[in-house]
């Protein structure tokens, strides 16, 4: 048993060699997060200094909403599955990873928990570093929200891809998935959070937005770590993160075994 879960360390650590190899585009992503979180953050403040009705965030806490959001969204990878698996799920070269004696959904799981962990060391933790220099954000004084923020930060990386990975595999019955996978960044974003808080939605909405794992990848995290929920109530937000990693987990590999029966590789 340990033989297997080491493949899937190594997997891990060639995902992060692997992301570690494109430093200057993470550089860019850093200087791109901060111009956009300089913009978001200038615009809320204005709002919330306004006296506007802003979800209940103050200055302090919709600076840690903002900061922590331009932060994450290089580890959540919202634009899409991984145009590796798309090709090969596409040229049928998935027929490939078929017969290797390795999980493909925990394989490809193990490499992107590695790719996420890179993005977080040049492009995550100095943005939101640069966010308390530059406007001071509300964050916790004690280690408990940040030692339960990792873990529902796990959670989060991992759901996100979970959640790429069944769209991924629609390729199986399509030809072309460009289109549902625009689809699913613009609707992922949104209700996950990104562009203004779930917390700030109508109620109507902010129930539509809860009947999906788009919060929990997003929202939930940055909910935790910057103290907004605490107690039973975060551990809830992560029970709910763990039920929704089973769910489309689950949903992934149904897709991926129905996918198998229906795959055909010219030749053979």
């Amino acid at each position: 048993m340990w033989r297997a879960q080491r493949v899937y360390v190594q997997l891990a650590v060639a995902g992060f060699r692997r992301q570690a190899q494109y430093k200057l585009a993470m550089f860019a992503g850093l200087f791109t997060n901060c111009v956009f979180g300089m913009v978001r953050a200038a615009v809320m403040v204005a709002a919330v200094r306004a006296g506007s009705e802003f979800g209940g965030y103050d200055e302090g806490s919709i600076g840690a909403y903002v900061w922590l959001s331009q932060g994450l969204l290089g580890a959540m990878q919202f634009m899409g599955p991984p145009l590796e698996l798309v090709d090969r799920v596409k040229n049928g070269d998935i027929a490939i990873d078929f017969l290797r004696p390795v999980d493909i959904q925990l394989g490809y799981l193990a490499a992107d928990l590695g790719r996420a962990a890179c993005t977080m060391l040049p492009r995550g933790i100095p943005s939101v570093a640069f966010g308390m220099l530059t406007f001071g954000l509300a964050m916790p004084s004690t280690p408990g929200p940040y030692l339960l923020g990792a873990l529902s930060l796990l959670c989060a990386v991992s759901l996100s891809f979970l959640c790429l990975f069944a769209v991924g595999l629609i390729g199986f019955w399509v030809i072309e998935t460009r289109g549902l996978r625009v689809l699913y960044q613009i609707c992922g974003t949104f209700l996950a959070g990104l562009f203004v808080p779930v917390h700030m939605f109508p109620d109507w909405l902010r129930t539509i937005a809860h009947t999906t794992p788009f919060p929990s990848i997003l929202q939930t995290p940055i909910d935790i770590l910057s103290g907004r929920v605490a107690g039973m109530e975060s551990v809830t937000l992560v029970g709910i993160q763990v039920f929704w990693v089973l769910v489309v987990g689950a949903i992934g590999r149904i897709l991926l075994a129905a996918g198998r029966r229906r795959l055909e590789v010219q030749g053979g």
